[in-house]
């Protein structure tokens, strides 16, 4: 690749820092962006160990000084809160449970920084994430593929990326594994080559879940049913439970005679099902009771890497982002919904969430997950 100019994400995390290194490394002009995304919880008055972007800055810029490259704090507060927040918790309020990390990508960190790095003059922009892109010199399409290190693979969020995307972005540290990039941050003295990996959505922080939705959703109690029918406690809200849901239930002291496959009747209760219409929230004894369990799922708002779906048959898929590829069936797909049908059935298969499909290494895409059959 001949010289270019490449502006990388610069998060404060050791995976862009290393990005921007190697990318240096091969000649390049790398200038450091750092997204501000998040406004709300700079300042914590209880713990501070919220998202605090603040922190993240100091660390972004202590490892472009190190590497020499220029850095620039751009806000995308704005956009991030009226592209992804309000769709996060429109989503919420109907039951469902959405992956904002994939909605964030698509429309800030490769549509608003993309355009910034742009105007910028950038030829290209690039990323730490575990993925990466190559150009299919017989389709010519650019492929969207899964990380080497399969611990750390994140194909799964960037699935909604298109080929004017892709055309214009790197994943160098795709190539490595991740102990590779921690050696790498060692080496060469970057100040952030042992911090600790982000976890979980930025605006949310450290702070339990519930905590963070009661500021934006309110309450509307309703019963908790058994399979059986009979109510055996009260729930808060519908909004503040997902499918498969163990723990914060308050009803773990329950014994229910005949559970499932999984520890009798002492089985640790699941949250199966939500009814909105009558505010009903179901649950089941034992990880393998047949609610969890769905063999097929309709998904809607689909987008496919090449721009057209791919023609029916066998294929893999994710339900959710920690769980091995699923062999399946795509057995419709057309430009904005699909169908699939499991080999094997999957495990609590949740309205809201993604739905990846993959040809091997190579990530066709995806779309949110409407409903799961048994």
């Amino acid at each position: 690749m001949s010289k270019q100019r490449i502006v990388v994400g610069l998060s404060g995390g050791v995976d862009s820092a290393v990005t921007a290194y190697l990318l240096q490394q091969q000649g390049h002009e790398v200038v450091g962006i750092f997204m501000k995304n998040w406004e709300d919880d700079d300042q914590d008055d209880e713990n501070g160990k919220y998202c605090s972007s603040n922190i993240d800055f100091v660390d972004a810029a202590a490892v472009a000084d190190v590497l020499g490259i220029e850095i620039e704090h751009v806000n995308f507060a704005a956009e991030y809160r009226d592209r992804v927040f309000s769709e996060f918790l429109r989503e919420y309020q109907a039951g469902r449970t959405p992956n904002p990390d994939i909605l964030c990508n698509a429309e800030i960190k490769f549509k608003a920084f993309l355009d910034h790095a742009m105007r910028l003059g950038a030829e290209k922009i690039a990323t730490g994430h575990y993925a990466r892109v190559r150009l299919n010199a017989a389709t010519g399409k650019h492929e969207l593929l899964k990380g080497l290190d399969p611990s750390k693979d994140q194909s799964y969020f960037l699935h909604r990326l298109n080929q004017a995307q892709l055309s214009k972005t790197l994943f160098p540290v795709g190539e490595l594994h991740k102990t590779e990039v921690r050696r790498i941050a060692d080496e060469i003295g970057l100040p952030n080559a042992k911090k600790k990996d982000s976890t979980g959505i930025c605006f949310i922080g450290e702070r339990p879940f519930r905590d963070f939705l009661n500021r934006y959703i309110s309450k509307e109690p309703g019963p908790i049913k058994d399979a059986k029918g009979r109510t055996i406690g009260q729930h808060v809200g519908l909004s503040f439970y997902t499918l498969g849901q163990r723990q914060g239930l308050g009803i773990g002291g329950l014994k229910a005679k005949g559970a499932q496959k999984g520890g009798g009747e002492h089985a640790p209760w699941f949250v199966a099902r939500k009814d909105m219409q009558t505010n009903t929230l179901w649950v089941v004894q034992g990880h393998d009771h047949p609610w969890l369990q769905s063999l097929s799922l309709e998904a809607l708002d689909a987008s496919w890497v090449a721009g057209t779906p791919p023609p029916v048959g066998l294929l893999a898929a994710k339900t959710r982002y920690r769980q091995s590829d699923a062999a399946c069936a795509l057995t419709r797909a057309t430009a904005a919904e699909f169908s699939l049908a499991f080999q094997d059935a999957q495990w609590a298969v949740t309205p809201g969430q993604s739905a990846v499909l993959y040809d091997g290494e190579v990530c066709l895409g995806g779309g949110v997950i409407a409903a799961a059959q048994a």
